[in-house]
């Protein structure tokens, strides 16, 4: 097993940035970037429907893919891409991601077929994977120690902000100007950051220059892009008819076996994709696992707006997206604020009370909306509490998450924490799904979805009591 997991943290690291150099520019290039791939994995929500209009030939299974291919190989590639980053270069392989990420946009936009198009995703999603982990490493290289943490929780913040706002952006560019556009979107802010970041962005300087690079470790990459694919594979099409239920239960069993054979091969690997060190810290432990619960709370109660707002109360999906876009708009204060308190006071206070924040607002959806219309009084109260706790908690996770990482480990190390997070996505869409995805919706079908929010909110509060990240504390 690796040795360095144990003797360098994030803390000791210095800081790469040249003394005279702003390190912003870097964050703004980097973010950009995972701006786009945060925006594209939910804008098609909205789109769907105009896809379906475009091939009419095509059925709801064959569109289905057009969402799960991404997902699925996103999902998959996250950890991988990011053993890519540490091993190979952050810089090199962020270029490579948002060239490859830009270029199957464009395929997308012009695919003449669904199975053209598909397989425009999931070159896509493998464009998203490589550049989402090394943005987040030529970030934390880029600042100083003592920035880390807000800049860590406003990188979180500009994905965050981006997801949520996608169904919204989607609907209104599908109405006006077709659904390729969903994907010709991506284009001039891709190019711009792949210009600026080709001029600007430095490759990161490893320890020991005289040192061998680091093998790539090709079995566990192969048993890790297996064992997450199969999972979410048999997540995602857990609904689908012309799966049978054997067939997905031999597919989750095969993701469950490739994982322990991952495990058990992290073990004994001279130098393995993951070092299993990272999680004997309680902190990226319980992080991760609050990542998961708080992830699929997200989805949950994010779809579920959709679902209420244009099959409770007849809302059109312009207006819908238009109706959830005030509390997405609290996420980036809320995520700066918490940010720079907790380079002073660490990271619990925020993710617990940010916790207790979106629970309370999944109490308010329980309890107060009713058949009748009533955004005011009715909506937009609990809209604001969940604009504030995802601000509060999804930031600060990934801040959490990095907190304490080795410095020869950015990139995978935060990639499990994405990871973690696209998986608890894929788990709350498919549960919505599963809760909500059948005709003629009344307001009681909404009552175990919102339940299970405040639960899975309370949880992520539980799981983040034992998480500290202050100044100096021990890890």
């Amino acid at each position: 097993m690796s040795s360095s997991s144990s003797t360098t943290t994030v803390d000791d690291a210095p800081a790469a940035a040249d003394p005279g150099r702003s390190p912003w520019p870097v964050f703004w290039i980097a973010s950009s970037a995972v701006f786009l791939v945060s925006l594209d994995g939910t804008m098609l929500f909205a789109a769907f429907a105009a896809l379906r209009e475009a091939f009419p030939a095509a059925s709801a299974a064959d569109l289905s893919w057009v969402l799960n291919a991404y997902t699925v190989v996103y999902a998959a590639m996250l950890i991988p891409a990011g053993g890519l980053a540490d091993t190979h270069g952050r810089k090199r392989i962020f270029l490579l991601g948002t060239t490859l990420f830009l270029a199957a946009s464009a395929a997308c936009g012009l695919a003449p077929s669904v199975e053209a198009l598909v397989a425009a995703r999931v070159l896509q999603a493998l464009g998203a994977a490589l550049l989402t982990p090394a943005s987040l490493s030529l970030v934390l290289a880029a600042f100083p120690v003592e920035k880390r943490s807000v800049v860590v929780s406003l990188w979180g913040a500009v994905g965050a902000l981006a997801a949520a706002v996608g169904p919204s952006l989607g609907s209104l560019v599908t109405a006006h100007w077709g659904w390729p556009w969903a994907f010709y979107l991506n284009l001039p802010i891709g190019a711009l950051a792949l210009w600026r970041g080709a001029a600007l962005l430095r490759e990161h300087r490893r320890d020991d220059p005289a040192a061998p690079r680091r093998r790539l470790d090709l079995v566990g990459m192969g048993l890790l892009i297996l064992g997450v694919g199969a999972l979410t594979l048999a997540i995602v099409q857990a609904e689908a008819r012309h799966w049978r239920r054997e067939e997905l239960g031999l597919i989750a069993a095969l993701g469950v076996a490739a994982l322990i054979a991952f495990v058990a091969w992290a073990r004994v690997a001279r130098a393995p994709l993951l070092d299993l060190a990272l999680f004997s810290h309680a902190t990226y432990r319980y992080v991760n696992l609050a990542t998961l619960a708080f992830g699929t709370a997200f989805a949950m109660m994010f779809f579920a707006f959709f679902f209420y707002m244009t099959s409770i109360w007849h809302y059109s999906l312009p207006l819908a997206g238009l109706a959830v876009t005030p509390g997405p708009l609290l996420v980036m204060p809320a995520a700066i604020l918490s940010g720079r308190l907790a380079a002073r006071h660490g990271h619990r206070p925020f993710l617990v009370g940010g916790a207790l924040v979106y629970a309370a607002s999944g109490l308010w959806f329980l309890r107060v909306p009713g058949v009748e219309p009533a955004y005011l009084t009715q909506w937009l109260p609990g809209l604001l509490l969940s604009g504030i706790g995802v601000g509060m908690v999804l930031p600060s996770l990934a801040a959490a998450a990095v907190a304490r990482l080795p410095a020869p480990h950015y990139a995978v190390g935060s990639a499990v924490n994405q990871a973690t997070r696209q998986i608890g996505a894929v788990l709350g869409v498919a549960l919505t799904v599963l809760l909500l995805g059948h005709a003629g919706l009344a307001r009681a079908d909404f009552t175990p979805l919102y339940a299970a929010h405040v639960a899975l909110a309370l949880l992520t509060g539980a799981l983040c009591l034992p998480v500290n990240t202050r100044p100096g504390a021990a890890r």
